[in-house]
């Protein structure tokens, strides 16, 4: 007798991706890209594309997006292609997406659920995992219609025969407003815990850096190669989710604190923005911005522009804050483009460094350029005594020694770059040394 094995995972799922042309539409992305995009984001979820097709869209029909003439036509080929999903590159009110589903015979996920549903599988920590669902819940509210169909009403609870209680849908609303109020409890201790510990670095006399840019541009590969730390790092969007810290060390030893956040995407559900909010605030309080381009990209500059976006609905003001553009991917740039690029770095504003992240190309000057950046306080000469070498060892750690020069009698006098929070430090630690500007 042989014992068949148990298949435990879902068999892969077909699905035909659809990117509505909105005629008018203000992009500086071509369809083809955004129709690109829209099937990375499929494969990231791991349904296969059997197809994808551009869909031109001349009138918006409330009912359906589509008209009816393009309605059939995709349902016929959902049903040629015998797919199980139906991904649309766009927003779908409800109403919307419960009559494709009715006339296309699949499940049909829009822009919004796609990429909630990419970051429900990708959170890995609490707070991830919490901010999540509440996006998720927020999105699934307005869309209960779709989602139960018990909608008749209920009789009245404790027995009681006459008179008909609140209907199901009410109930159902009602439940998801209790579990969105419990989930708001549970981040604002989360987020009060992760403020607690902003407010310990900050206290630190370290700069602090952070990574920004549109997914799949090589942020966390560029994380690793700077900390030789080893953050998942794939060819996908939305590879890595969850804020990542680690030290750096910059030009002379000087520490830094690095953060690799979420990436960007165009047209970032609202609700990822705000029940993300917490996590990106870590943006708002770097010292430096990094904001990393994959400038292989034809759609690099719009990408750009997504990113600043995004940045401005967070009320990070680029403008005023220190920020280098990191051009990524310089090995996949075509030899007769690269010196181009490299005068195109050179003249650019916010100033950018040309690198690769994968092959460590230009990452010497981009710790450079950081170094730069933070070395913004003017130079402080301090005496230390032969038995002060705790002190000299501390400034090494938390500044930027620029010169040394040894005494007869074993003392030491240095040059030496600190932050005004780190010489505040220096002091309170150190009484009593001899400091003096330079």
């Amino acid at each position: 007798m042989t014992s068949k094995s148990i298949v435990r995972e879902a068999p892969p799922q077909g699905a035909l991706v659809i990117h509505p042309e909105r005629e008018g539409r203000s992009s500086a992305r071509s369809s083809e890209a955004r129709l690109e995009e829209a099937v990375g984001l499929a494969q990231a979820l791991d349904l296969v594309v059997k197809d994808a097709i551009i869909a031109p869209l001349r009138k918006l029909t409330p009912a359906t997006l589509f008209g009816s003439g393009k309605v059939e036509e995709i349902g016929a080929l959902c049903e040629e292609l015998d797919v199980d999903a139906a991904v649309v590159d766009d927003a779908l009110t409800p109403v919307q997406q419960r009559n494709l589903e009715k006339a296309w015979g699949v499940k049909v996920i829009d822009r919004t659920g796609l990429i909630l549903e990419i970051f429900a599988r990708r959170a890995r920590t609490r707070e991830g995992r919490l901010q999540v669902e509440l996006a998720r819940l927020s999105y699934e509210r307005s869309r209960l219609v779709r989602t139960w169909t018990h909608l008749e009403r209920q009789r009245g609870g404790f027995g009681v025969m006459g008179g008909p209680g609140e209907t199901q849908i009410e109930t159902d609303r009602r439940l998801l407003a209790d579990k969105i109020g419990k989930l708001k409890r549970e981040l604002a201790e989360v987020r009060r815990t992760r403020d607690l510990q902003r407010g310990a670095r900050q206290r630190h006399p370290f700069p602090a850096v952070a990574l920004v840019g549109y997914t799949n541009a090589g942020k966390s590969t560029l994380f690793n190669r700077l900390t030789n730390s080893e953050v998942m790092a794939e060819d996908m969007l939305f590879a890595t989710l969850d804020p990542t810290l680690r030290m750096l060390k910059l030009p002379d030893g000087r520490p830094a604190i690095l953060s690799d956040t979420v990436g960007f995407i165009s047209d970032l559900p609202h609700e990822l923005v705000e029940s993300f909010r917490a996590t990106l605030e870590e943006v708002k309080e770097a010292d430096v911005i990094l904001h990393v381009r994959d400038i292989a990209s034809e759609e690099s500059d719009a990408e750009a522009e997504d990113v600043r976006a995004v940045l401005d609905r967070l009320g990070v003001d680029v403008e005023e804050r220190n920020v280098i553009e990191v051009w990524n991917k310089a090995d996949l740039v075509k030899p007769d483009l690269a010196e181009e690029l490299v005068g195109d770095a050179r003249r650019h504003n916010p100033p950018a460094v040309l690198i690769s992240a994968a092959t460590g190309e230009g990452c010497d000057a981009l710790l450079a350029a950081i170094a730069r950046m933070v070395d913004d306080a003017p130079p402080v000469s301090i005496h230390v005594a032969a038995d002060q070498g705790a002190a000299i060892a501390w400034l090494y750690r938390n500044g930027r020694v620029m010169d040394r020069v040894e005494d007869d009698d074993g003392g030491v006098r240095l040059a030496v770059r600190l932050t005004p929070q780190a010489l505040g430090q220096f002091e309170q630690r150190f009484p009593g040394t001899d400091l003096t500007p330079l």
